[in-house]
């Protein structure tokens, strides 16, 4: 079921109510390695969130991106790392080009010609669909289509529930090939305000058991609040626009039991805001990564999840 009318998801929560039998979190973390990242002029056109008069300290980004795959490596959680390639700028932010579920292998469609080159890398779709035996589902070669697959669509992966927030970095053909390609039982699509590029810096599905979301980041959020409110009840965490121009929205449960968040989200998040994602059973664990948030991302977007 995909549909754009809050209400008719409602009424579609209210007749099915799926269970949470689905894997909610990660099996592995495939990450992109900063060599050639730099700040993009094209992503700049459209990500209110880049520095762009910032130039990028190439030994500080590889620096920091190292101590992310250590954090999650001591979590736990399996890192595969990808080596960068000069001239595509932005592809420290796989997330956007690359996803699974399981069995299946993901390509998107992105909106940038320079995002797109990144979607091309035959050795990455090797890796997954010859080694890994994955099947392939490649939206890049739709011409038809946009879509930047978990930066617009924020997915409660225990549910098979998305969350499509519609921008330039979307359409709706888009919107529902992502719908089918993660095999998802209903998605919402809504607008975002025109000063939002992706979902995933107003909104996060944590493990299945609650949401992060900043309301004034969505165009008739009332409507869709209502419908996060049918899925989570009362564990949903409000953002104020403080905490989500600090990337708080921008946050990942790399387990059941640990959120994600950069130490610029972390110095922002309120103490009653972590008071709450810590008695929803999560540890807060905060990686500096501000060199790597030059390009408009952060923590949740340098991860690509393999399921």
């Amino acid at each position: 079921m995909l549909t754009d009318r809050p209400e008719h998801f409602v009424a579609w929560w209210e007749r099915h109510r799926p269970p949470p039998d689905r894997p909610p979190v990660m099996r592995a973390a495939m990450l992109v390695s900063p060599v050639g990242f730099r700040v993009s002029e094209q992503s700049a056109r459209d990500n209110r969130y880049m520095v762009p008069a910032t130039p990028v300290d190439p030994e500080r980004a590889i620096a920091q991106h190292l101590a992310v795959v250590r954090a999650l490596t001591e979590r736990g959680l399996p890192v595969l790392e990808i080596p960068g390639r000069p001239g595509l700028d932005d592809a420290i932010y796989p997330n956007n080009v690359y996803a699974t579920i399981p069995g299946r292998f993901i390509v998107g469609r992105m909106r940038h010609p320079v995002r797109r080159r990144e979607a091309e890398r035959e050795d990455v779709r090797r890796l997954f669909v010859d080694t890994f035996r994955y099947t392939l589902c490649d939206l890049s070669r739709e011409p038809d289509v946009i879509a930047e697959l978990t930066g617009p669509l924020v997915i409660d992966r225990a549910r098979g529930i998305g969350w499509c927030g519609m921008t330039g970095r979307v359409n709706e053909a888009g919107c529902r090939r992502m719908h089918e390609a993660f095999a998802l039982r209903a998605t919402l699509r809504f607008d975002l305000v025109p000063e939002e590029y992706h979902t995933n810096l107003v909104l996060a599905v944590l493990a299945g058991r609650g949401c992060v979301v900043h309301p004034g980041s969505i165009v008739h959020a009332p409507a869709v609040l209502r419908a996060l409110e049918a899925v989570y009840g009362e564990r949903i965490l409000r953002l104020t626009d403080e905490e989500k121009a600090a990337f708080c929205g921008n946050l990942i449960a790399v387990t059941e039991r640990d959120v994600f968040l950069s130490a610029t989200a972390l110095a922002a998040l309120r103490p009653a805001s972590r008071a709450t994602l810590e008695r929803w059973g999560f540890t807060v664990h905060a990686v500096a990564i501000d060199e790597l948030e030059k390009g408009g991302g952060s923590l949740r977007c340098l991860i690509a999840e393999v399921f």
